[in-house]
């Protein structure tokens, strides 16, 4: 796992070991460097990172161009897709840029301090 611009970076030699073995939920951007939405996206998840911390929710990126394997494996077909994953199994799917507020919504009960 490598950083880049506070993001980790994700790869198919190191996911399931940082994401599928993670003890806090993940939310995975599948991305490309070509990708415009992919882009827009990175302050916005940069800034929820900030806000809702890593111990909620850890927020990471994986480079569709450079991880094959895990693209395919979990069926991403476009890019920016978000994958949120807790306890090892995607919980929530989501595809496309989104504002700040709109993704929170989406990711509230992820967020919920009281999931057990």
């Amino acid at each position: 796992m490598t950083y880049a611009e506070g993001l980790a970076q994700v790869t198919d030699a190191d996911f399931d070991t940082e994401v599928l073995g993670a003890g806090t939920p993940v939310l995975v951007k599948f991305t490309a460097q070509w990708c415009g939405p992919c882009r827009q996206l990175k302050p916005v998840l940069g800034a929820i990172a900030a806000e809702v911390g890593e111990e909620r929710l850890r927020i990471v990126e994986m480079d569709v161009d450079h991880n094959p394997l895990t693209t395919v494996r979990y069926g991403v077909l476009g890019t920016p897709t978000l994958l949120v994953f807790d306890r090892g199994e995607p919980v929530r799917s989501l595809v496309g840029a989104r504002p700040k507020r709109r993704l929170l919504e989406e990711l509230a009960d992820v967020l919920e301090p009281s999931r057990a």
